[in-house]
């Protein structure tokens, strides 16, 4: 009887592995303006925590790369940079789930962004550190901080780190959001009126704040906040700014943080304070007497703070503030 040879099957097609990058929302800002010098366009961030996650699945490269929901044009756009400077043919779903508002001044669109970033390198092998990031960023449109675990001093519009101001104690926030919403790119290419004595005064707060995070005074951060929002009002006046100065008055708040470019307005809260429970409810209530129905809302968000890591990332030690 002749003997039957038998073949292995062959080995299923191995999916590559999913990349999944993440990063935060801010609340605002806590300093915006221009400082004296060429491209002195500048932000000091507050982040919170709200995330936008990205996942991106490859698959056929004939079929291209696709993104869900389909409105994330611009996480698409940066998904196809990237997947173009790698040097091979890419496809794949990219995935962009995300809690942060969008058009209300809350790094929305750079957190998109940056998670899309970090899920195409992870999922390609590719190497996505701070630098690159930015680069690809500036390419995209005007980008907040949120590529880095801290308060940091951010060039937007050129998308260029200044300074890691460092880590404050937890805050709350209790926010009003005005309604509809402002397209960032366009907000940026609208001219700003600032003179030669506001621009020496963002210089003068930026040291300030600066100082005030080293020695994580949030008093001083509150006060600081507060002049920034309402040097802000000949740029994108916001109605609620005096009604919310009052309340962070009657409830014992650290001052107001706005969305310098978006629709939002907060009261700053200590988050260690033993009357901190009663503040924020106290805050919330008031706000929500403030607004009249429609788009409108109220809403709390918590600070993040982060260690003290970055202090030793020899590519970021050098925009560390120390003194």
């Amino acid at each position: 009887m002749r003997s039957q040879k038998f073949e292995a099957p062959p080995d299923p097609v191995r999916a590559e592995p999913a990349g999944v990058g993440t990063a935060f929302g801010t609340f605002g800002e806590l300093l915006q303006g221009r400082l004296p010098e060429r491209d002195g366009d500048f932000l000091v961030t507050l982040p919170v925590a709200r995330w936008t996650r990205a996942t991106f699945r490859p698959g056929p490269a004939s079929a291209g790369i696709t993104v869900s929901p389909p409105r994330k044009t611009k996480a698409l756009r940066l998904a196809r940079l990237i997947a173009d400077e790698s040097g091979r043919e890419v496809g794949g779903l990219l995935t962009v789930n995300s809690v942060i508002p969008e058009g209300k001044g809350m790094a929305s669109s750079s957190a998109d962004l940056v998670a899309t970033a970090r899920a195409l390198g992870q999922a390609l092998g590719l190497a996505m550190p701070p630098a690159r990031i930015e680069r690809l960023l500036a390419r995209i449109e005007p980008t907040d901080g949120v590529l880095y675990p801290a308060i940091v001093a951010f060039h937007h519009r050129a998308v260029r780190l200044r300074a890691v101001l460092g880590s404050l104690p937890p805050m709350a926030v209790v926010g009003i959001d005005e309604g509809g919403s402002v397209d960032t790119v366009d907000f940026n290419r609208a001219p700003k009126p600032f003179t030669w004595a506001d621009r020496r005064e963002y210089a003068r707060l930026l040291e300030r704040i600066a100082d005030a995070v080293r020695t994580r005074d949030l008093a001083a951060v509150g006060r600081i906040a507060t002049r920034s929002a309402l040097m802000n009002q000949s740029l994108r006046p916001k109605w609620s700014l005096e009604p919310m100065r009052e309340i962070s008055r009657r409830v014992g708040g650290l001052g107001v943080t706005v969305g310098h470019s978006g629709t939002t307005a907060g009261i700053l809260l200590d988050a260690s304070d033993p009357a901190y429970t009663h503040r924020v409810s106290a805050a919330a209530r008031a706000c929500t007497e403030l607004l009249t129905g429609g788009e409108q809302s109220v809403s709390v968000h918590r600070t993040l703070s982060f260690p003290a890591a970055l202090t030793a990332d020899p590519d970021l030690s050098r925009f560390v503030r120390t003194a």
